[in-house]
């Protein structure tokens, strides 16, 4: 029994005395990235994502469900679009495919016909 207890004794004794090692972690990268990050960074993007909740031939009833949307989404901007022959109800601008299926996923809770849409950009 004496044996095992010291041999317990002398492990939980070094377990205090180790400690964590600590590093440092160095990154080598090319020159040319840094440049085309910023040169990234100057174009504004054309591929603007955004989901369709709603379509109608009646300008009002469009115009209503933006009014619902609003007051249960604040966090994305909703707008009334034409497009011939219906009034679509248009909210966010993702800059990203991922940005827009994250609040695909919230939206769809209340407005389970929503889409995804890739619409075009007029060029400046």
């Amino acid at each position: 029994f004496t044996k095992y207890f010291g041999l317990v004794l002398l492990m939980i004794t070094l377990s205090f005395t180790v400690s964590a090692q600590q590093g440092e972690v160095n990154v080598d990268q090319d020159s040319d990235i840094d440049k085309l990050l910023e040169y990234k960074k100057d174009i504004k993007t054309t591929k603007i994502y955004t989901i369709q909740i709603y379509s109608s031939l009646d300008p009002d009833k469009a115009e209503r469900e933006k009014d619902n949307f609003s007051n249960a989404y604040s966090e994305w901007p909703a707008d009334i679009v034409w497009n011939t022959p219906n009034y679509k109800v248009w909210v966010g601008n993702f800059a990203t495919r991922l940005e827009a299926d994250r609040a695909l996923v919230k939206i769809k809770k209340k407005y389970i016909d929503a889409i995804i849409l890739q619409p075009k950009q007029e060029k400046k």
